[in-house]
C-alpha cells in the first residue's frame, strides 16, 4: 500500500494529494472524482500525511496503513454508522486500540478514508523503499529554514541605515 503523497488538511473534508510544493506551502489536488485544486499554506493548514498517522493503541501505537490493510479483508460498515457498529468492526481491525482515547470521530474519519482510497491505484501498490521518503520529507525543512536564515540577512541592512549615519 503506497500512502505516500497523501494528506489530510484540518477543516477540509475528504484526502488530498500533494502535487508540488511551493514557498508557503503544497499544491493539492482532491481525491474525489472533483479533483479540486488547493494551496495549502503552512502557515495557516495543518496537514497530516496518512503514512505516518498512528491511532492510539494499549501498549504501542497502532500505524494507520495496518489498519488499512486490514480492512481490505473485512467489510467495513457504513461511515454514517453509529459508534456502537464502528467501535465492533474496530475490535476486529484494530484490536489493541484504546477504546478509551479513540473516538467514534475518529473511526468514522479512518472508515470514510478508506472507502476514498480503496479504488485508487496507489492503494494496492508496493509501498516504496523507507529512504527516499525520509529525504523528501527531510527536504522541505531546510528550505524553511533558508527562508528563515535568508530574511533576516535581508533585514540587517536595513537596520544598520548606513545613510543615516552619512546624514549626521
Amino acid at each position: 500500500m503506497n500512502l505516500y503523497g497523501i494528506v489530510a488538511v484540518s477543516g477540509k473534508p475528504g484526502l488530498w494529494k500533494a502535487l508540488a510544493q511551493n514557498k508557503t506551502g503544497f499544491i493539492l489536488e482532491s481525491l474525489d472524482a472533483q479533483k479540486t485544486k488547493l494551496v495549502a499554506n503552512l502557515s495557516t493548514a495543518k496537514l497530516a500525511a496518512l503514512e505516518e498517522i498512528t491511532v492510539f493503541g494499549l501498549d504501542d501505537d497502532i500505524k494507520l496503513k495496518d489498519i488499512f490493510e486490514r480492512m481490505k479483508t473485512s467489510t467495513p460498515p457504513d461511515a454514517k454508522a453509529d459508534g456502537k457498529k464502528l467501535r465492533e468492526y474496530f475490535r476486529e481491525v484494530a484490536p489493541d486500540h484504546d477504546e478509551e482515547k479513540v473516538y467514534a470521530s475518529d473511526m468514522k474519519k479512518i472508515v470514510s478514508w478508506f472507502n476514498i482510497l480503496k479504488d485508487l491505484p496507489q492503494f494496492n501498490e508496493a509501498e516504496p523503499t523507507a529512504e527516499p521518503v525520509a529525504t523528501e520529507e527531510e527536504a522541505p525543512a531546510p528550505v524553511a529554514e533558508a527562508e528563515v536564515t535568508e530574511a533576516p540577512a535581508e533585514e540587517k541592512p536595513k537596520a544598520k541605515k548606513p545613510r543615516a549615519k552619512k546624514a549626521e
